[in-house]
């Protein structure tokens, strides 16, 4: 017989499923707490056990995705060869695929991007850091614009059904980060 902990953790998994079945089909402010009751098949009330309203159940998906400090490489791997890891990165959109690329598509949420870029980006500037000769300000734009742009062609990769190997896709990101794009259209 199932205990008391497993219960309520898959009652609150299948209205987080109902809830992000919704949430693939249309925007947020068109999906209601009866459609994903309904789907999960529970009442209302068993919804607000778990959650505040249906912005809540996205802010828990979204920092379920969110990787925390201990979850990336540690610095020393980052600075062995002062290079970004950018697989690591693929390797965590691939992991989170079936929400990323939602989440981060023409009809997810803006802020998701904005969470995972302020996760990552303490990680990057420790490592970078000692290699930089720009202010505080300066240095927080760089990073600023590297984590766009890889969240932005990961985006563009999974979009586009992988149609790239993902090595053909981490060797353009490394041209791209090492050359410039001045030095990958002079080749």
């Amino acid at each position: 017989m199932k205990n008391n902990t497993e219960i309520v953790s898959k009652t609150k998994q299948n209205l987080i499923d109902a809830f992000w079945h919704l949430y693939c089909e249309k925007r947020i402010e068109k999906i209601t707490i009866k459609e994903i009751t309904v789907k999960a098949g529970y009442n209302r009330s068993t919804f607000y056990e778990y959650f505040t309203d249906i912005y809540d159940v996205l802010e828990q998906i979204e920092n379920s995705l969110i990787p925390s400090l201990d979850e990336l490489p540690p610095i020393s791997i980052l600075n062995k060869n002062n290079e970004i890891p950018l697989n690591m990165f693929l390797k965590l959109y691939e992991q989170n695929e079936k929400y990323y690329s939602v989440l981060l598509g023409d009809n997810g949420d803006p802020a998701f991007a904005s969470k995972l870029k302020n996760s990552i980006k303490p990680l990057l500037k420790e490592a970078l850091v000692k290699d930089t000769k720009l202010n505080d300000l300066e240095f927080d734009f760089v990073l600023e614009y590297i984590l766009s742009s890889m969240i932005s062609i990961m985006s563009y990769w999974f979009k586009n059904d992988k149609i790239l190997p993902s090595d053909k896709l981490i060797f353009i990101m490394k041209n791209i980060m090492e050359n410039g794009i001045q030095g990958i259209f002079n080749k």
